[in-house]
């Protein structure tokens, strides 16, 4: 008896055990939708999820890269991590910097928008000019202000020229700070001030016109129309300010390297310093921890409030 025809054959092996094609239609589109997701979620797992799996792993071990030990310790990192002296300067400096940042960021960005949302002539030209620091070198931006800050750099020289003398910026500890989160928000404030104005240009214009013919203000127009039909993107910008906030590193290294003293050694800065400067791999990586879980925290806190003053989510 001769076995079955090759096209049959065929058939067959593309067929479940019902008999009906394997192939179908719905798997094909899912298999489509998998292969085009792979990518993201082989980059993720490789080089998101991975690496927090091992930092948490190397917070449980002591590990000498000079000595070529790697020692399992257990918890004693997290013990020196509550017990560490210079934990609680280095909290209060990431809080001012963060809360400094965010609040004269947002607040900026919002205003700069406002003013350039209006149809007055030149508002494309100051538009790239708000927006140009967003696109320059990072470092190259430092180490100009770098410069420019010292006590005989081009801000106090035009103070001079007003009759004011101005200070060492980066050798006082409140004007170091204080420089150190001017300089951040006049490199990013652009890329927040662009999102407000694309947000802004989505309000509809019949909402102001009706509550004008209300007799509404423009503070009441402002705070009744514009806040709220803006408000999923000032959630947003304001997670992206905030974790970008506590990622900050090289303003710090190029104009105070943390000081004066310890007064702009903010978390990421003095991470640095115990993993690379003195070579504490496995503290450095249970400061990393206590990064992740800060960033984590906030993020979770403002995702979760978005509820009580999102418009879109009410």
């Amino acid at each position: 008896m001769s076995g079955p025809a090759p096209k049959e054959r065929r058939r067959a092996d593309r067929s479940g055990p019902s008999g009906r094609p394997f192939w179908t239609g719905r798997r094909r589109e899912a298999l489509a939708g998998y292969l085009f997701v792979a990518p993201q979620l082989i980059g993720s797992a490789v080089f998101v999820l991975l690496p927090l799996i091992l930092v948490f792993w190397y917070s449980l071990h002591e590990w000498n890269v000079l000595a070529g030990s790697f020692e399992f310790t257990g918890t004693d990192n997290y013990d020196q991590l509550l017990n560490d002296p210079s934990l609680p300067g280095v909290l209060t400096a990431t809080a001012v910097f963060s809360i400094g940042l965010v609040l004269l960021n947002l607040s900026l960005a919002l205003w700069l928008a406002l003013m350039l949302n209006r149809r007055l002539a030149g508002t494309t030209f100051f538009r790239t000019v708000f927006f140009s620091p967003v696109v320059v070198s990072l470092v190259a931006w430092t180490i100009v202000w770098r410069f420019l800050l010292q006590e005989n750099g081009g801000v106090n020289g035009l103070l001079d020229v007003f009759g004011m003398t101005g200070p060492n910026w980066l050798r006082g500890e409140f004007t170091a700070m204080l420089s150190v989160i001017v300089v951040q928000v006049f490199k990013n404030v652009g890329l927040n001030m662009v999102l407000f104005l694309a947000a802004l240009q989505g309000v509809p214009r019949e909402l102001y016109e009706a509550a004008t013919m209300d007799g509404a203000g423009r503070w009441t127009r402002f705070v009744r129309i514009t806040v709220p039909m803006i408000s999923p993107t000032i959630l947003l910008t304001s997670i992206i300010t905030v974790v970008g906030s506590l990622q900050v590193f090289a303003q710090i290294d190029v104009l105070t390297s943390g000081g004066p003293g310890t007064s702009t050694t903010v978390l990421v800065y003095y991470l640095y310093q115990q993993a690379f400067q003195f070579h504490h791999f496995g503290y450095g990586a249970t400061l990393s921890v206590l990064l992740f879980a800060i960033v984590f925290v906030l993020t979770f806190v403002q995702w979760q409030l978005r509820k009580k003053w999102v418009f879109h989510e009410q």
